[in-house]
């Protein structure tokens, strides 16, 4: 035989089957009911043997005292019982029970009656004691009375036989206990049927995820049923949601991969054997120029499809901080410097002295930086020659805002609802990217509690991408 190891297993590898929950519960609710009625019946018993054995030896005592009341002494000075032998028959007559009596003088020697075997006399203060014998091999159950004639103390010996008391019993273990046995039984099938009948949507919800193709993320249908049973279904189509999201996230991130990479790599590899089919010096250089501008570019597809995938999952596991505002957009600054230098941009930022330092928002210090590096990155690649980041607090309204102007060209009322969008490329003429930038800042805004929101620069020229945080 295989022992089972500790983690269910037998020593074959093989899992044993787990309980059953109809079983275990059956088990918690009827385990307590059998040992209630166990107690219960065992409690019962002893309380109505007890009263029916006080019952009878009250009858008993009855008799001794009905006999020690026909002592009397005699003119002789002697002590007889005054009784004849048929008045002893009637007295003792029993239909059920066999009835014994005896009477002992005071030095223990018979007076009248049977000789029946020794039995323990009353204790100092008692006048009478009760106990059991073996007599004619039989079991009885006698009394001992203490009864004084003339000053002098004789005994009266009353002892009855117990079938009657044994039958009685008997009875009372048939007709009390054997009727809540019944009851007990009832009541487990009625549990039975109920805990069959509460476990049912549980089994049809196992039954509908056993049989579900693994592509089919879609909720599954949850009957009214208990609380609990539906929470488990709630929970289930919760999980299903989030892999519905994570998997669509994945496929649109391949599905925009391939998409979008398809024509950087294809104009690199063209430009290569360009490049490769004329050996000029002033050819090859330029053809590697380009080349290393479209790998720049393909680089930034890249970066930018790892954000939107970034975004997608990080709706799921998303944790907000208290965050100072200023030194972020100070550091997004001095990230951004030297590539404006290199373009002849004017890279700035207003708002960030004047105690706006000490001013905190509840947010995500990587969205944040993704929503500054993307917004920055826009505004020199499409902008103008001046590019400012602002920082305004309205302790009021208890928001902040966090907002990017440039003095570009500017976008159109048209285009400014369409670039949010993935993959959107504006109208013809107007100078924007591939559709990333801004659809990932509208991303992380919608993920931090804000909406981007475009408007005219300052003047009405350029572009003003600004989003609002609450304070913290």
């Amino acid at each position: 035989m295989n022992a089972p190891a500790d983690d269910g297993s037998t020593a074959n590898g093989t899992l044993e089957p787990a309980p059953s929950l109809r079983m275990r519960m059956l088990r918690h609710v009827m385990l307590p009911l059998a040992m209630t009625w166990l107690i219960g019946t065992v409690a019962t018993l002893g309380v109505a043997s007890h009263f029916t054995e006080r019952a009878f030896d009250r009858a008993l005592l009855d008799d001794a005292y009905a006999i020690a009341s026909y002592l009397a002494p005699q003119p002789d000075g002697s002590v007889a019982l005054q009784l004849t032998p048929s008045e002893i028959k009637a007295a003792l007559f029993d239909q059920a029970e066999a009835v014994h009596f005896a009477v002992l003088r005071p030095d223990g020697s018979l007076l009248a009656g049977a000789d029946m075997p020794a039995l323990r006399a009353p204790l100092p203060g008692q006048s009478f004691r009760y106990g059991n014998a073996l007599y004619q091999g039989r079991v009885v159950r006698a009394v001992v009375l203490r009864h004084e004639v003339q000053a002098q103390e004789y005994q009266v010996v009353m002892a009855h036989t117990t079938r009657v008391r044994n039958e009685l019993l008997r009875q009372l273990l048939l007709y009390g206990a054997l009727p809540l046995l019944l009851l007990l039984s009832l009541l487990a099938f009625a549990i039975w049927r109920s805990i069959e009948r509460d476990l049912a949507p549980l089994g049809r919800l196992q039954a509908a995820l056993a049989h579900r193709d693994a592509k089919d993320l879609t909720p599954v249908a949850i009957a009214p049923s208990t609380h609990e049973i539906e929470q488990v279904g709630t929970a289930v189509n919760s999980l299903f949601e989030r892999l519905g999201r994570s998997v669509h996230a994945q496929r649109e991130f391949a599905g925009n991969v391939a998409h979008e990479l398809r024509t950087p790599l294809a104009r690199i590899r063209a430009l290569a054997d360009y490049g490769l089919a004329h050996p000029e010096a002033a050819v090859s250089r330029q053809q590697l120029q380009q080349i290393t501008e479209s790998a720049g570019r393909a680089g930034r597809l890249v970066h930018q499809l790892l954000d939107l995938a970034r975004a997608d999952e990080a709706e799921l596991a998303l944790q907000t901080e208290r965050l100072a505002l200023a030194p972020l957009v100070g550091q997004a600054v001095l990230r951004h410097l030297d590539r404006a230098d290199a373009q002849g941009v004017d890279l700035g930022a207003r708002g960030l002295d004047g105690g706006t330092e000490d001013i905190q928002v509840h947010a995500n210090a990587a969205l944040i930086e993704g929503i500054l590096d993307n917004l920055i990155d826009n505004a020199l690649r499409y902008g103008g020659p001046t590019l400012t980041i602002e920082l305004t607090v309205d302790a009021a309204a208890g928001r902040c805002e966090l907002a990017v102007v440039d003095d570009g060209p500017g976008l159109s009322e048209a285009a400014r609802g369409e670039l949010v969008k993935r993959w959107a490329q504006g109208a013809p003429g107007e100078r924007v990217g591939a559709g990333l930038g801004l659809a990932i800042v509208a991303r992380y805004a919608q993920l931090l509690g804000s909406t981007l929101q475009l408007d005219d620069g300052e003047h009405g020229r350029g572009l003003r991408a600004s989003l609002q945080l609450p304070l913290a």
